[in-house]
């Protein structure tokens, strides 16, 4: 477990917190696609830009690369060994979003852009309330594609799954 995508079902699921937590018991670098994607004000980086960044991160030795962005998937995933999915239920990752909101009013996630403070809008409502059920159907058939070509892949969906999967790591990082 040296090359590491953190991928969920939706905003608000957890990946950055589990990533930061897998970084710290594991011991590796953790990338964030936000901040690769966005510039200063919520500018879109070139899509070009984008991947350039993701192609030189996974040559390296070891990674965790936290985010979706499906459209760059492959660049990740053809480097990856193991792959850790979380989903859980819409209304807790919209719970999470207006919580992370209301917490960082004002300020710059540390997981995010500098220039990005923490906003939430009626698109972005939006955006997780139409593509939650597409993008759950569309990742029970990458994550079997996942796992029919070698990868290591960790389904977590539940908080519990979630506290027992970081416990394992602590328990590999001390034999």
């Amino acid at each position: 477990m040296k090359k590491i995508m953190v991928i969920g079902v939706s905003a608000g699921v957890g990946k950055s917190t589990l990533a930061k937590k897998m970084a710290d018991e594991l011991k590796i670098d953790v990338y964030h696609l936000d901040q690769l994607y966005w510039r200063a004000g919520w500018v879109e980086a070139p899509f070009e830009e984008f991947s350039e960044a993701q192609a030189k991160i996974v040559n390296r030795e070891s990674w965790i690369i936290e985010g979706n962005y499906t459209s760059t998937f492959r660049i990740r995933s053809d480097k990856a060994d193991t792959i850790v999915y979380i989903e859980h239920p819409i209304y807790v990752c919209f719970y999470r979003v207006v919580k992370r909101w209301l917490t960082n009013l004002g300020k710059t996630r540390q997981d995010m852009a500098e220039g990005c403070s923490e906003k939430l809008d009626w698109q972005f409502i939006k955006f997780i309330a139409t593509t939650y059920y597409p993008r759950k159907k569309a990742m029970a058939k990458r994550l079997e594609a996942f796992k029919n070509a070698g990868k290591r892949v960790y389904i977590l969906s539940s908080k519990e799954q979630v506290n027992n999967f970081i416990q394992s790591l602590n328990k590999q990082t001390v034999h």
